[in-house]
């Protein structure tokens, strides 16, 4: 595959639609280099999240990082994964789909609104699948690729080498399982590839959706607390949660007219991933001044050891 220049993505990525097949590009290169730093690096930020990543997609600098080799559960972070697969296939996204019972989680136990029998939409399973972490949508949606499940997965895992996503590995479409697994570093790329969708920005972005499910209407909101408060602009979201992988958020957006990309993974609660977040974006907004404590060596960089 012939790798495109990485400034055309991430230009397209945050401000322009691209096309779908620009998303197969690298973001992230050794060769990334800005004449004018964003920010300067900061590796002393003081976040309670087990791994994280903050870089600048435009210029390719990572800002902060702790443990972003690391490989970890990803929980539903694994969805934008599987926004990806479903998009690449170019599937009828007016067809409509089945809840069956081979999208009940057996492997958690965790509950759903979407009843067996239920009917929507791939573009609505996606959008709430996206929005609300909405995991008997993201089966349904697998179950209803071409070649199934298994073939779906192979897709997951393909488009991940294609990405560069080295220390990525997926088991499922949901992101239950905790082997799939990722880390910080290629879940930045991820992030990324997935901001050349328009589909996936708006859905994953959006605060509340009604769904129709045959005479029922469900009322879903975002998964992201930050993307509901309203109080920055959010073009990308997806949270996480299983045991193994605590609480997860990346994000993509714009802070000091830049745009920014955050991965926070193994937060002990809710609120510490969005504290993490904040004091990220405060950190931005004053141009890293803040006096945060050390709380971990400084990390290899990404574009330094591709």
């Amino acid at each position: 595959m012939i790798i495109r220049p990485f400034l055309t993505l991430l230009l397209g990525a945050f401000l322009v639609p691209v096309s779908m097949e620009s998303a197969q590009a690298n973001p992230f290169t050794a060769t990334s280099h800005s004449p004018k730093r964003f920010l300067e690096p900061r590796n002393d930020l003081a976040l309670s999240s087990a791994a994280f990543v903050v870089a600048n997609p435009r210029t390719g600098e990572v800002l902060s990082e702790r443990n972003a080799n690391r490989v970890m559960p990803i929980a539903s972070i694994t969805k934008l994964m599987t926004a990806l697969v479903v998009l690449d296939a170019n599937q009828r996204l007016s067809e409509m789909l089945t809840v069956t019972m081979a999208d009940v989680d057996r492997l958690k136990g965790t509950g759903s609104r979407l009843a067996v029998g239920s009917r929507l939409s791939r573009a609505d399973m996606l959008h709430i699948a996206l929005m609300s972490s909405e995991n008997r949508a993201a089966s349904a949606l697998a179950r209803h690729y071409p070649g199934g499940q298994r073939a779906f997965v192979e897709a997951m895992n393909a488009k991940a080498r294609m990405l560069g996503m080295w220390n990525t590995q997926f088991a499922d479409s949901t992101g239950l399982t905790p082997r799939n697994v990722s880390s910080a570093h290629d879940l930045a790329k991820l992030v990324a590839a997935a901001s050349a969708y328009p589909l996936i920005r708006q859905y994953s972005s959006t605060e509340e959706r009604m769904v129709r499910n045959g005479k029922r209407q469900l009322h879903y909101l975002n998964s992201n607390r930050l993307v509901r408060e309203g109080s920055w602009p959010v073009t990308l979201s997806k949270t996480g949660y299983i045991r193994e992988a605590g609480r997860c958020l990346v994000m993509a957006t714009q802070i000091n007219r830049e745009p920014v990309i955050l991965v926070l993974l193994n937060a002990d609660t809710p609120n510490s991933r969005v504290a993490d977040a904040k004091r990220i974006k405060s950190w931005l907004e004053t141009s890293g001044r803040m006096s945060l404590t050390a709380q971990s060596r400084p990390q290899p960089k990404l574009f330094s050891s591709q």
